[in-house]
């Protein structure tokens, strides 16, 4: 325990010594104030429509960005967009991981037959695309916000569950384990209190791709239709719509979704990539 103050500064100091990583947390850092806070500073009405206001240009009647077809302010609309894709990825992905976790941990830990069905289960869906199987999933169901996130959680925990089982079958052969046995202990506590603990470094790296995956997959389904019905939105709902209107240059409708689908994502890269490094006793100097 004694140990933990420094391992920590040391984790700190290693991701705080990646300038992309810094980079990604402070844009996440904005964006997330710019959808959540934003509302707050440049209110706007993101429910009822507006036709006299429709297609504006940006600095038209107020608006910063422009209009949408339905008159909504644009600036705004990104605001709320930006809510429901954050919403949504970040729950999808943290689902996902910890679901992709717990079954990685307990193929890996208890082997053979176990481990032979679970993997085998895994390695089918796998063999499917899994925009395929969004798409399919997606269209038996009605969406919103809890479906969306179950739908991508249930095909995003595939990655994690394979990179924990990697890691179950090195640690379970640990001393400490062994130990654990011997006193009496079972599968379960060896599970949740020796294997999952001591993933924990490869959990958080990981949790943060998937959750730059699962904002991809609500932009992927809204592009298809099959997002939250209006007047919601989200950043992929808003690029399908834009794209609409490309051959009439409202470019307006395009690129400022686009634009944070790209930020958004790249943030959470960076902010892997760095605790990767972070969490590499490697790299971790005093």
């Amino acid at each position: 325990m004694d140990a933990s103050p420094g391992l920590a500064r040391r984790t700190l100091a290693v991701f705080a010594r990646n300038r992309l990583a810094l980079l990604g947390a402070c844009l996440l850092a904005a964006l997330l104030a710019f959808c959540f806070l934003g509302p707050l500073v440049h209110p706007t009405d993101q429910v009822h429509t507006d036709l006299d206001q429709a297609s504006l240009a940006p600095g038209e009647a107020g608006h910063l960005l422009g209009t949408t077809d339905l008159g909504y302010d644009m600036l705004g609309r990104l605001m709320h967009g930006g809510q429901t894709s954050l919403e949504v990825g970040l729950a999808a992905g943290l689902l996902a991981t910890l679901f992709g976790t717990v079954y990685g941990a307990v193929a890996g830990y208890f082997g053979g037959w176990v481990d032979a069905v679970l993997m085998r289960v895994t390695d089918a869906a796998l063999a499917i695309p899994a925009l395929f199987l969004l798409v399919v999933v997606a269209a038996m169901v009605t969406p919103s916000k809890p479906v969306l996130i179950l739908v991508i959680a249930s095909v995003a925990w595939l990655s994690p569950a394979r990179l924990i089982r990697g890691e179950a079958l090195a640690l379970r052969s640990r001393d400490y384990v062994h130990a654990m046995r011997l006193m009496g202990g079972g599968g379960g506590r060896a599970v949740f209190r020796h294997i999952v603990p001591n993933a924990v470094g490869t959990m958080i790296v990981n949790a943060t791709f998937q959750i730059a995956d699962a904002i991809l997959y609500v932009a992927y389904l809204s592009f298809l239709g099959l997002s939250i019905p209006p007047p919601a939105a989200d950043w992929g709902s808003m690029l399908s719509s834009g794209i609409t209107y490309t051959q009439v240059g409202y470019w307006w409708l395009i690129f400022p979704p686009g634009l944070a689908i790209v930020l958004v994502v790249a943030a959470f890269n960076f902010i892997g990539d760095g605790l990767r490094d972070a969490f590499d006793v490697r790299l971790q100097k005093n």
